[in-house]
Formats: C-alpha cells, structure tokens, sequence
C-alpha cells in the first residue's frame, strides 16, 4: 500500500513541478506577464512547447527521488511527465 502513495505522491509532484516550472519559465523569459503570455500560447498554439519546457523541472525531481533511493515517487514523477507529454502529442493531431 505504501509503494501506491508514494508512486501517486510523485506523480502530484511531477503535475505541480510542471506548473512552477511554466510559471518560473514565463516569469524568467517572457516580455508580457503571465495571463498575456498564456493567453498567446493559447491563440498561436504553443502550449505544448511551454509545457514541454516547464517540464524540465521534473528532471531534477525525478534524480533527486532517485539519488535519496525514493524510486516509487521518481516513478510517479516519470509516470506524470509521460502522461502530460502523451496528452499534447495526442493533442497535436
């Protein structure tokens, strides 16, 4: 039971990682805030490559749980970061 929390606590993890990664992303390189950014990604539809790149922080969260031996939740991490990228290739055709 414990390995289903802690897979499902590293797939919560990898969501939100993913969420501050975007933000962090806007905030860093973006000329316009992120409402105005966000409204852009959404009209000229580049979401996929803005999340693709918030994505980036799942990386280091992903060897972090591996390095402190937590192998379920950099599972859960790996899980979430396949299932965001499968929704937005599939979102793609």
């Amino acid at each position: 039971m414990n390995n289903k929390k802690d897979i499902i606590l590293g797939f919560i993890l990898g969501i939100i990682s993913t969420c501050i990664g975007v933000i962090l992303y806007i905030v860093l390189f973006s000329k316009f805030g992120i409402e105005e950014t966000i409204k852009q990604a959404l009209q000229f539809k580049f979401v996929g490559k803005l999340v693709s790149l918030g994505a980036l922080l799942n990386l280091g969260l992903f060897f972090l749980f591996l390095n402190k031996k937590q192998d379920d939740k950099a599972k859960g991490v790996l899980i979430a970061t396949l299932i965001i990228g499968l929704i937005f290739i599939i979102n793609r055709f």
